[in-house]
């Protein structure tokens, strides 16, 4: 097991560097000066070059990129621009918006995936089947910003059931905190659950002809022990990787999602300094959210790991 880990933690560091090259790199590409958003129009050349140089915008961009690495390395992301505070904790300060909601998603997309793709395992090849592979289809064919939106035209314009928009902290109620980010994990997690739910059909499917599985059918054993304690396990194992893919789908949807819903969390964050141009927050915000999904994969390799021991010895 410590050799599988330090294999993933070598393989998570290198895609860390490559992220962060590619983030600074194409930054640096996009048109533009952060100096034109923080000064008026007729700041005179003096003064924006007095503020390149308080920026350290005046270095050469190999330097900078070095500069920028000695900084993440000791744990300083740099400071934003436009909010004049750290990019940590402006970003942490945000971060729990982002994962309940992304956490919600993932519980709900998996386990309504699963349990439709066990439902047309068990009814393969009839109707049952065919509406929920109809509805998985539909799933990964919507964009989960459409369907946001028409979330919040059918459920809080139309039937004034939830809150169009915003965030309400736990602190504040635990009903209004379920109902303000309810809409949002739910385009979330539809979006996702027809990938869950084609991958659990396929693997219920699969245990459904092992020949164990005969063997207990053939014992006189009621099918839903035979589906719930020999095939669910094992059709299980496999939906172990899926979840790693979709958390990663999930942590990029809560980007659009937050912006649909004007939810004030990381994604929304970024996306302000995108339209800013406040590069240490874009920056230290994709790397971070990079950080994010390789810890929930590295997590999800151990489980696999744990469960198949098979794996441990590729």
């Amino acid at each position: 097991m410590i050799r599988f880990l330090a294999r993933r933690l070598a393989g998570s560091a290198v895609v860390l560097l490559l992220v962060s090259l590619l983030t600074f790199g194409l930054i640096w590409l996009v048109p533009g000066d952060p100096t034109t958003v923080l000064l008026e129009a007729s700041a005179t050349p003096e003064q924006v070059e007095r503020l390149r140089v308080a920026l350290g915008l005046d270095k050469p961009l190999p330097l900078q990129m070095l500069d920028w690495y000695g900084r993440v390395l000791s744990g300083d992301l740099g400071q934003s621009i436009l909010l004049n505070r750290s990019v940590t904790e402006a970003l942490l300060e945000r971060l729990p918006v982002t994962l309940s909601i992304a956490a919600i998603s993932l519980t709900l997309a998996v386990m309504l995936g699963v349990t439709a793709g066990i439902l047309a395992a068990l009814f393969h090849n009839r109707w049952p089947d065919q509406i929920v592979m109809s509805t998985a289809l539909f799933g990964l064919s919507v964009p989960d910003f459409w369907l946001g939106l028409v979330f919040v035209v059918v459920f809080a314009l139309g039937l004034g059931w939830f809150p169009t928009g915003g965030f309400t902290p736990i602190e504040q109620g635990v009903m209004e905190w379920a109902r303000s980010i309810a809409l949002p994990s739910l385009a979330l997690a539809l979006t996702q659950m027809g990938f869950v739910a084609r991958m659990a059909r396929a693997s219920m499917l699969d245990v459904l002809n092992q020949d164990f599985v005969r063997t207990a059918d053939a014992k006189g054993l009621s099918r839903t022990y035979v589906v719930l304690r020999h095939g669910l396990p094992n059709a299980l194992v496999p939906l172990l990787t899926v979840t790693g893919i979709i958390a990663g789908a999930l942590l990029g949807g809560t980007v659009v999602i937050e912006q649909v819903f004007s939810i004030p969390g990381v994604g929304r964050l970024i996306i302000g300094a995108i339209l800013s141009r406040d590069f240490p927050v874009i920056q230290g915000g994709l790397l971070f959210l990079a950080v994010v999904y390789l810890l929930v994969n590295l997590v999800v390799d151990i489980l696999y790991a744990a469960v198949d021991p098979r794996v441990r010895l590729a």
